[in-house]
């Protein structure tokens, strides 16, 4: 399995624009084959940071992703909305658990 974490300052003044797209993105990714989750929210402490969480199984899923349309267009937009680097870490997962609080 294939986890990232992503992490994107907006401008503040791009922000309702971003997270429209960024919603949009969020839900045609989760329909995509081989892919568990995608998720976008916004930072508690910093409203103009969206933060990414997405899952896949394998690499070829991942690969995919990167290709679709919806993928494209986000990537092509993104240096309108940012307000300074992003932040992009991919894991290599062998096993996975749910923990009970």
């Amino acid at each position: 399995m294939i986890v990232v974490h992503a992490s994107f300052p907006i401008d503040p003044d791009k922000r309702e624009e971003a997270l429209t797209h960024i919603e949009d993105l969020a839900e045609q990714s989760r329909a995509e084959d081989g892919l568990l989750d995608y998720r976008a929210t916004t930072d508690v402490e910093n409203e103009n940071v969206v933060r990414f969480v997405e899952r896949y199984e394998d690499e070829e899923a991942f690969a995919a992703h990167s290709q679709t349309d919806h993928f494209t267009e986000f990537l092509t937009a993104l240096s309108d909305w940012l307000a300074g680097d992003p932040e992009i870490l991919r894991f290599e997962v062998d096993s996975m658990s749910e923990v009970e609080l």
